[in-house]
């Protein structure tokens, strides 16, 4: 009894809440991973992935960064769910398009990636050489 501690409940309103994520599902299998990881989480009522939209929903009392740190040991590159609020929907503002970019910068982008693929592959030659050679020659 000594480890509980007795909170008022007028000080903190906690209220169950939805949690939207994006995760990257490879297979089924994913998806009880993911189930279980949060399975383990205090105050979750229910978890809900959908493989289609590569989706996953957490209904309960939780914080939602805890959440996510959860689900980013399984699977790091998951984010929250992006929607748009319900404010902007009734303002009737367009989302911002995104940034611009002009053709010189992708010209760049191209002759830099190439030139790292051709050092590459150059050291992967001579490599291939210096191994194959010396037995070669005996």
């Amino acid at each position: 009894m000594a480890r509980l501690q007795i909170v008022p409940a007028d000080q903190k309103h906690v209220e169950a809440q939805y949690v939207e994520m994006k995760v990257p599902l490879y297979s089924y299998c994913c998806e009880k991973k993911v189930k279980k990881a949060l399975s383990h989480l205090r105050g979750i009522h229910s978890v809900h992935v959908d493989y289609n939209l590569q989706k996953v929903t957490v209904w309960g009392i939780c914080n939602r960064d805890d959440v996510l740190a959860t689900i980013r040991k399984k699977r790091r590159e998951a984010r929250f769910w992006e929607t748009t609020t319900a404010a902007e929907c009734e303002a009737g503002k367009p989302p911002p398009p995104p940034p611009k970019v002009e053709a010189d910068e992708i010209l760049e982008e191209d002759a830099a990636r190439d030139h790292v693929a051709a050092v590459k592959s150059r050291k992967l030659r001579k490599s291939w050489k210096k191994k194959l050679f010396p037995l070669a020659l005996y």
